[in-house]
C-alpha cells in the first residue's frame, strides 16, 4: 500500500520521499528521494507523513519520525483497525488524517478503481481529508466517510466477518477431498488470505467489534445445523429467499 501511495503522489507532482527497514523493498523507487533513516526527514521537511507499515508498528513508526518532522506535518495512517489510534493522535501535537483504502495488491487491480472503496476517517484535520477526497476522488474510488468508533464496527463487517469465514472454511480442509467449481473458488479466496501477513490477520481478527461478528456467525450456524437436522424443506426455503434478500440477488 505504501508503494502504491508513493507512485500515485508522485503522478500529482508531489515530491516524494520513501523509507523501509528493509531497503530491499524501495531500491526500484524511482523518481523520489530514498531515505536511509528516519533522522533525514530532518533535511527532507515533509508536508506530510504517510506511515503504511503494519498495524502493530504504526505507533512505533510515528513515534521514530516525530523527533525529525517539522511542526506543520499532517501524521497520515491507512490502517485496517483504528484500535489506540484516537488517543494516540489527541495526546500530540501534530495534525493528522486517518484513511483505510479497502482494498489491495492481493485481491485488487489496483490499476483500475472504479469499483473499489476508500475510509476517510471524520475526526481527521479539514484540510487533510479534502486533500485525500481530491486525491481518491480523481482515482474513480468510492469514498466513505465514518468516525473511528463507526469505522471499526464497519470494518469487523466487512472485514473481519468474511475473514472468519475463509479460516473456518481453511481449517476444515482435507487433501483428500475432490473439488467441485465453488469449492475451487472458495480455494482461491483462502489460499489470498492466507497469503497476507499473520499480525495483519490477527489484528483484523483482534478489532474491539469482531467477537459481536463471530457470535452471529455461530448463531445461522445453530440455526442451519437445526434445518438439516430436521431436513425441514419449508423452512430451508424461508432460509434461503432470506439470504438471497440479504444478498440483493
Amino acid at each position: 500500500m505504501g508503494s502504491w501511495f508513493a507512485r500515485e503522489l508522485l503522478k500529482d507532482g508531489n515530491s516524494v520521499a520513501v523509507f523501509d527497514h528493509e531497503p530491499k523493498k524501495i531500491e526500484g523507487f524511482t523518481g523520489g528521494t530514498l531515505l536511509h533513516e528516519p533522522a533525514a526527514l530532518a533535511d527532507f521537511q515533509p508536508d506530510l507523513l504517510l506511515n503504511a507499515v503494519s498495524i502493530r508498528r504504526t505507533i512505533e513508526a510515528f513515534d521514530a519520525c516525530k523527533p525529525y518532522l517539522p511542526d506543520h506535518c499532517v501524521l497520515v495512517d491507512v490502517t485496517s483497525v483504528k484500535n489506540g489510534l484516537p488517543q494516540y493522535y489527541q495526546q500530540g501535537n501534530f495534525r493528522y488524517a486517518s484513511l483505510h483504502p479497502m482494498f489491495g495488491p492481493t485481491f485488487a487491480n489496483v490499476d483500475n478503481l472504479q469499483e473499489e472503496n476508500v475510509v476517510l476517517i471524520t475526526e481527521s484535520d479539514p484540510n487533510a481529508r479534502e486533500f485525500f477526497r481530491t486525491f481518491f476522488s480523481a482515482r474513480g474510488l468510492h469514498i466513505f466517510e465514518f468516525s473511528f468508533k463507526a469505522h471499526d464496527q464497519m470494518t469487523a463487517y466487512s472485514l473481519s466477518l468474511p475473514f472468519a469465514s475463509t479460516l473456518v472454511f481453511a481449517a476444515c480442509m482435507k487433501n483428500t477431498a475432490v473439488p467441485g467449481t465453488t469449492f475451487k473458488r472458495h480455494l482461491t479466496i483462502a489460499q489470498g488470505l492466507l497469503s497476507e501477513d499473520d499480525h495483519l490477520l490477527a489484528e483484523i481478527l483482534f478489532n474491539d467489534f469482531s467477537l459481536e461478528q463471530l457470535e452471529r456467525v455461530t448463531s445461522r450456524l445453530e440455526f442451519l445445523k437445526h434445518v438439516i437436522r430436521d431436513r425441514d424443506y419449508e423452512e430451508a426455503t424461508r432460509f434461503f429467499e432470506t439470504l438471497r434478500h440479504n444478498i440483493n440477488a
